[in-house]
Protein backbone atom coordinates (compact mmCIF):
# COMPACT_ATOMS: atom_id res chain seq x y z
CA UNK A 1 0.00 0.00 0.00
CA UNK A 2 2.85 2.41 0.77
CA UNK A 3 4.42 1.73 -2.62
CA UNK A 4 1.08 2.26 -4.36
CA UNK A 5 0.55 5.53 -2.50
CA UNK A 6 4.03 6.66 -3.48
CA UNK A 7 3.40 5.81 -7.14
CA UNK A 8 0.10 7.72 -7.14
CA UNK A 9 1.66 10.78 -5.47
CA UNK A 10 4.61 10.67 -7.88
CA UNK A 11 2.23 10.43 -10.85
CA UNK A 12 0.20 13.45 -9.79
CA UNK A 13 3.39 15.32 -8.94
CA UNK A 14 4.72 14.75 -12.46
CA UNK A 15 1.43 15.83 -13.98
CA UNK A 16 1.45 19.02 -11.95
CA UNK A 17 5.10 19.84 -12.66
CA UNK A 18 4.60 19.26 -16.38
CA UNK A 19 1.63 21.59 -16.77
CA UNK A 20 1.98 22.99 -20.24
CA UNK A 21 1.75 26.39 -21.87
CA UNK A 22 -1.51 27.26 -23.60
CA UNK A 23 -1.98 29.43 -26.66
CA UNK A 24 -5.16 31.17 -27.75
CA UNK A 25 -5.57 33.61 -30.61
CA UNK A 26 -6.98 34.59 -33.97
CA UNK A 27 -6.58 33.37 -37.52
CA UNK A 28 -6.88 35.75 -40.49
CA UNK A 29 -6.33 34.86 -44.12
CA UNK A 30 -7.90 33.82 -47.37
CA UNK A 31 -9.65 30.75 -48.74
CA UNK A 32 -9.93 29.21 -52.18
CA UNK A 33 -11.70 26.16 -53.59
CA UNK A 34 -10.44 23.38 -55.88
CA UNK A 35 -13.08 21.12 -57.37
CA UNK A 36 -15.37 20.70 -60.38
CA UNK A 37 -16.31 24.39 -60.68
CA UNK A 38 -13.95 27.33 -60.98
CA UNK A 39 -10.18 27.60 -61.11
CA UNK A 40 -7.90 24.76 -60.04
CA UNK A 41 -5.00 26.78 -58.59
CA UNK A 42 -4.12 25.37 -55.18
CA UNK A 43 -2.75 28.52 -53.53
CA UNK A 44 -4.91 31.37 -54.79
CA UNK A 45 -6.91 32.89 -51.89
CA UNK A 46 -9.90 34.86 -53.15
CA UNK A 47 -12.25 35.01 -50.15
CA UNK A 48 -11.81 36.05 -46.51
CA UNK A 49 -11.23 33.39 -43.84
CA UNK A 50 -11.31 34.29 -40.15
CA UNK A 51 -11.32 32.21 -37.01
CA UNK A 52 -9.96 31.32 -33.59
CA UNK A 53 -7.29 28.80 -32.60
CA UNK A 54 -6.20 27.11 -29.37
CA UNK A 55 -2.99 25.13 -28.83
CA UNK A 56 -1.71 23.05 -25.93
CA UNK A 57 2.06 22.75 -26.16
CA UNK A 58 2.70 19.20 -25.03
CA UNK A 59 6.48 19.44 -25.58
CA UNK A 60 8.98 21.66 -27.44
CA UNK A 61 8.38 19.50 -30.52
CA UNK A 62 4.62 18.96 -30.67
CA UNK A 63 1.30 20.56 -29.75
CA UNK A 64 -2.38 19.70 -29.86
CA UNK A 65 -4.49 22.28 -31.65
CA UNK A 66 -8.18 23.06 -32.18
CA UNK A 67 -9.50 25.74 -34.53
CA UNK A 68 -12.84 27.17 -35.63
CA UNK A 69 -12.81 28.98 -38.97
CA UNK A 70 -15.47 30.88 -40.92
CA UNK A 71 -15.00 31.38 -44.65
CA UNK A 72 -16.67 31.53 -48.03
CA UNK A 73 -15.73 29.24 -50.89
CA UNK A 74 -16.11 30.65 -54.40
CA UNK A 75 -15.89 28.95 -57.76
CA UNK A 76 -16.09 30.87 -61.05
CA UNK A 77 -15.59 28.94 -64.27
CA UNK A 78 -14.53 32.08 -66.15
CA UNK A 79 -11.50 32.33 -63.86
CA UNK A 80 -10.32 28.85 -64.85
CA UNK A 81 -7.53 28.10 -67.33
CA UNK A 82 -9.67 25.27 -68.72
CA UNK A 83 -11.43 26.41 -71.95
CA UNK A 84 -14.32 23.96 -71.38
CA UNK A 85 -15.01 25.46 -67.96
CA UNK A 86 -14.81 28.98 -69.34
CA UNK A 87 -17.39 28.03 -71.96
CA UNK A 88 -19.64 26.35 -69.36
CA UNK A 89 -19.71 29.50 -67.20
CA UNK A 90 -20.94 28.13 -63.86
CA UNK A 91 -20.25 29.85 -60.56
CA UNK A 92 -21.14 29.48 -56.87
CA UNK A 93 -20.53 30.82 -53.37
CA UNK A 94 -20.70 28.52 -50.35
CA UNK A 95 -20.54 29.65 -46.72
CA UNK A 96 -18.57 27.23 -44.53
CA UNK A 97 -17.79 26.76 -40.85
CA UNK A 98 -14.86 24.45 -40.13
CA UNK A 99 -14.04 22.80 -36.82
CA UNK A 100 -10.62 21.20 -36.91
CA UNK A 101 -8.54 19.26 -34.37
CA UNK A 102 -5.10 17.76 -34.74
CA UNK A 103 -1.43 17.61 -33.84
CA UNK A 104 1.31 20.07 -34.76
CA UNK A 105 4.94 18.94 -35.11
CA UNK A 106 7.84 21.39 -35.17
CA UNK A 107 11.07 20.86 -37.12
CA UNK A 108 13.12 22.26 -34.23
CA UNK A 109 12.61 22.67 -30.49
CA UNK A 110 10.17 25.52 -29.80
CA UNK A 111 10.88 26.18 -26.14
CA UNK A 112 9.07 29.31 -25.00
CA UNK A 113 11.19 29.70 -21.84
CA UNK A 114 14.74 29.80 -23.15
CA UNK A 115 14.57 33.53 -23.76
CA UNK A 116 15.43 35.41 -26.93
CA UNK A 117 14.10 34.86 -30.42
CA UNK A 118 12.61 31.38 -31.03
CA UNK A 119 11.27 30.19 -34.38
CA UNK A 120 10.66 27.00 -36.34
CA UNK A 121 8.83 25.57 -39.35
CA UNK A 122 6.05 23.11 -38.51
CA UNK A 123 3.63 20.57 -39.95
CA UNK A 124 0.11 19.81 -38.75
CA UNK A 125 -2.61 17.30 -39.55
CA UNK A 126 -5.73 15.87 -37.96
CA UNK A 127 -9.42 15.81 -38.84
CA UNK A 128 -11.92 18.51 -39.77
CA UNK A 129 -15.70 18.80 -39.93
CA UNK A 130 -17.06 21.46 -42.29
CA UNK A 131 -20.64 22.66 -42.37
CA UNK A 132 -21.59 23.93 -45.82
CA UNK A 133 -24.65 24.96 -47.82
CA UNK A 134 -26.37 22.24 -49.85
CA UNK A 135 -27.34 23.17 -53.42
CA UNK A 136 -27.35 22.03 -57.07
CA UNK A 137 -27.56 23.55 -60.55
CA UNK A 138 -30.85 23.60 -62.42
CA UNK A 139 -31.25 23.09 -66.17
CA UNK A 140 -30.27 26.72 -66.78
CA UNK A 141 -27.04 26.34 -64.83
CA UNK A 142 -28.35 28.43 -61.94
CA UNK A 143 -27.55 27.64 -58.31
CA UNK A 144 -30.64 26.18 -56.61
CA UNK A 145 -30.65 25.79 -52.84
CA UNK A 146 -31.96 22.74 -51.03
CA UNK A 147 -32.53 24.95 -47.96
CA UNK A 148 -30.28 22.66 -45.98
CA UNK A 149 -26.68 22.23 -44.84
CA UNK A 150 -24.36 19.24 -44.85
CA UNK A 151 -21.26 18.23 -42.90
CA UNK A 152 -18.14 17.25 -44.84
CA UNK A 153 -15.38 15.45 -42.96
CA UNK A 154 -11.85 16.09 -44.12
CA UNK A 155 -8.12 15.86 -43.47
CA UNK A 156 -6.19 19.11 -42.97
CA UNK A 157 -2.58 19.17 -44.19
CA UNK A 158 -0.78 22.29 -42.96
CA UNK A 159 2.73 23.66 -43.29
CA UNK A 160 3.78 26.82 -41.52
CA UNK A 161 6.44 28.91 -39.81
CA UNK A 162 6.06 30.44 -36.36
CA UNK A 163 8.10 32.76 -34.17
CA UNK A 164 7.94 34.18 -30.65
CA UNK A 165 7.78 37.93 -31.29
CA UNK A 166 7.36 39.03 -27.65
CA UNK A 167 7.46 37.15 -24.35
CA UNK A 168 3.79 36.14 -24.77
CA UNK A 169 2.93 36.65 -28.45
CA UNK A 170 3.51 34.10 -31.23
CA UNK A 171 3.10 34.98 -34.90
CA UNK A 172 2.71 32.22 -37.48
CA UNK A 173 2.28 32.06 -41.25
CA UNK A 174 0.68 28.89 -42.59
CA UNK A 175 -0.78 27.32 -45.72
CA UNK A 176 -3.26 24.50 -45.25
CA UNK A 177 -4.94 22.17 -47.74
CA UNK A 178 -8.17 20.42 -46.75
CA UNK A 179 -8.98 17.17 -48.50
CA UNK A 180 -12.68 16.48 -47.93
CA UNK A 181 -14.69 13.29 -48.16
CA UNK A 182 -17.32 15.14 -50.17
CA UNK A 183 -17.71 15.97 -53.85
CA UNK A 184 -20.57 18.40 -53.35
CA UNK A 185 -19.12 21.56 -51.82
CA UNK A 186 -19.57 23.08 -55.29
CA UNK A 187 -23.01 21.55 -55.97
CA UNK A 188 -21.69 19.18 -58.64
CA UNK A 189 -22.76 15.93 -56.95
CA UNK A 190 -26.10 16.29 -55.11
CA UNK A 191 -26.88 13.32 -52.87
CA UNK A 192 -30.59 13.02 -53.63
CA UNK A 193 -31.37 10.27 -56.16
CA UNK A 194 -33.94 12.46 -57.90
CA UNK A 195 -31.11 14.90 -58.67
CA UNK A 196 -28.74 12.27 -60.07
CA UNK A 197 -29.09 13.75 -63.56
CA UNK A 198 -27.68 17.04 -62.20
CA UNK A 199 -24.33 15.48 -61.27
CA UNK A 200 -21.32 16.40 -63.38
CA UNK A 201 -17.55 16.63 -63.30
CA UNK A 202 -15.15 13.95 -62.09
CA UNK A 203 -17.20 11.96 -59.60
CA UNK A 204 -14.09 9.98 -58.57
CA UNK A 205 -12.32 13.06 -57.16
CA UNK A 206 -13.45 14.77 -53.98
CA UNK A 207 -13.30 18.50 -53.29
CA UNK A 208 -10.40 20.42 -51.77
CA UNK A 209 -10.15 23.88 -50.27
CA UNK A 210 -7.20 25.91 -49.04
CA UNK A 211 -6.55 28.36 -46.22
CA UNK A 212 -3.59 30.75 -46.46
CA UNK A 213 -3.02 33.20 -43.63
CA UNK A 214 -1.54 34.14 -40.27
CA UNK A 215 -2.26 33.31 -36.64
CA UNK A 216 -1.54 35.58 -33.71
CA UNK A 217 -1.69 33.77 -30.37
CA UNK A 218 -1.19 34.75 -26.74
CA UNK A 219 0.59 32.28 -24.44
CA UNK A 220 -0.47 31.67 -20.86
CA UNK A 221 -0.22 28.99 -18.16
CA UNK A 222 2.47 27.41 -16.03
CA UNK A 223 6.02 27.02 -17.28
CA UNK A 224 6.37 23.50 -18.64
CA UNK A 225 8.84 20.89 -17.51
CA UNK A 226 9.46 18.97 -20.73
CA UNK A 227 11.17 16.16 -18.83
CA UNK A 228 10.73 12.74 -20.33
CA UNK A 229 9.18 13.88 -23.65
Amino acid sequence: MKQLTLVILTFFGIQYSSAQINEFGLYLGGANFVGDVGATDYIAPNQLAIGAIYKWNRSPRHSYRVSLTFAELEGVDKNSDDPSRQLRGLEFNNQIIELSAGVEFTFFDFNLHEGGFVSTPYLSTGISATQHDDFYYNSLGEVTSNDDTNIALGIPMIIGFKALVTSNIILALEVGARYTFSDNLDGSAPDAEELAQRRFGNLNNNDWYMFTGVTLTYTFGKNPCYCGY
